[in-house]
């Protein structure tokens, strides 16, 4: 394979499968405790230390399970962790990052109508957010405001609501609610690294030297814990939000990423109350349809001008010139202008498109370029774009695109 660019897309490929596979195991793993937990009886002659217990049938098996707030008189000899799960979840998820994100700055991270940043200024402030955001947490909790637990979740979304308006004058509308996910999956993901799993070891040592382990130990990892299962549902949103232009691609896209979590807030907290009663409080789906609704409203009342003049204004960078000096790239323009920008355009003319596919545009000579790599893998090398090739794209012209980049890349391939 000659091709660094086709390469490089199945790397990203590989790696977001893995993402997706761990982040399976750790979400699954996270709520599965959460609904044990829960759920635990206090039954007569349970054993000395132990809390509750549940008898659970699956895969055809019964399992009897206890759990010990503290832990068990003497040290089991098999003790299964779980923790890889999380770890494994967020490095791949840092993978794609990178991947995406950070090595193609240039169409998904910047928007130079918002921010004129380089691509390292750009890079510095997305890997530099994520950092802050764990410490700023991590300082909360161990202050005494910790010891308000829905104090502490209060600040924690007017925390999220300023990340999110910040993302949104920095970076892309893809890229804002990207990181806003990040941002919080690594509090998440740094809440089991720096908190549980050293609290569980503390417990485990002082078992094997035949101490009482303190209680506080355990307490402060089920609130860490606690946390981590409410923040599940909005990082999975907005992780998958890059999907969805009418979610990230508005005027309002931060305001629909700190409703999210609201919605998050009152589906976890339903099924919460349902483990541990039997029966879940019905108002939270009323809730969350009423959230749903505001975000659906919010995403098409935009009061954008739609004076995009300016833009076009702004100097070719040193990546677009690269693509716009290329041999046939009047020609590639003119075919993606006739194919593609009815519904790649800022405002689309296909019946019932709202915003354009994945918040791609390719209307100036300046889009073309920054989304070079794209038309080249959608349109080029695979027949993906168009759909069904609805607009009629030809073999040669396929050919003609395919042409273009490689010659604007031979000598050096772009990412």
């Amino acid at each position: 394979m000659n091709d660094l660019a086709i390469m490089w897309e199945w790397i990203a490929f590989a790696v977001r499968w893995l993402h997706v596979i761990t982040a399976i195991a750790w979400i699954g793993s996270s709520f599965y405790f959460i609904a044990l937990d829960l759920g635990l009886k206090k039954v007569p002659h349970l054993p000395v230390g132990a809390h509750g217990e549940e008898w659970q049938v699956h895969g055809g098996g019964f399992y009897h399970i206890q759990k010990y707030l503290i832990a068990p008189k003497n040290m089991p000899d098999h003790l299964v962790w779980f923790k890889w799960e999380s770890y494994a979840t967020w490095l791949s998820g840092a993978a794609m990052l990178m991947i995406v994100y950070w090595l193609g700055a240039e169409l998904y991270l910047i928007d130079p109508a918002k921010a004129d940043l380089s691509t390292w200024q750009a890079i510095g402030i997305s890997a530099g957010s994520l950092a802050v955001g764990w410490i700023l947490y991590d300082f909360l909790c161990k202050s005494k405001l910790g010891n308000n637990p829905t104090g502490l979740m209060l600040v924690l979304f007017i925390i999220l609501i300023a990340m999110s308006w910040g993302y949104n004058q920095i970076f892309t509308g893809r890229a804002a609610m990207l990181h806003l996910g990040a941002f919080t999956a690594t509090i998440m993901t740094a809440n089991v690294f720096f908190i549980i799993m050293p609290n569980q070891r503390i417990v485990v040592k002082d078992l094997q030297e035949g101490k009482i382990p303190d209680p506080k130990y355990g307490k402060i990892a089920k609130l860490r814990s606690t946390h981590n299962n409410y923040l599940t549902l909005p990082v999975l949103f907005l992780m998958l939000s890059n999907h969805y232009p009418l979610a990230f691609a508005t005027e309002y896209s931060w305001i629909i990423a700190s409703l999210v979590f609201l919605t998050g807030v009152t589906i976890r907290h339903y099924f919460n109350t349902m483990h541990a009663t039997g029966k879940g409080p019905t108002w939270t789906w009323m809730a969350t349809i009423i959230l749903f609704l505001i975000i659906a409203a919010l995403s098409t009342a935009s009061s954008w001008d739609g004076d995009y003049d300016s833009l076009e204004k702004q100097s070719l960078t040193k990546f677009e010139k690269k693509f716009t000096s290329a041999s046939g790239f009047s020609d590639v323009h003119d075919i993606v202008l006739g194919r593609c920008s009815m519904c790649h355009s800022r405002e689309p003319v296909w019946d019932g498109m709202l915003r354009a596919p994945k918040g791609f545009v390719f209307e100036t000579p300046k889009d073309v370029a920054r989304a070079a790599k794209e038309i080249y893998l959608q349109a080029g090398v695979s027949h993906a774009m168009p759909p069904a090739n609805i607009t009629d794209i030809s073999k040669e012209d396929r050919i003609k695109i395919v042409q273009w980049y490689r010659g604007a890349t031979s000598n050096k391939i772009i990412n």
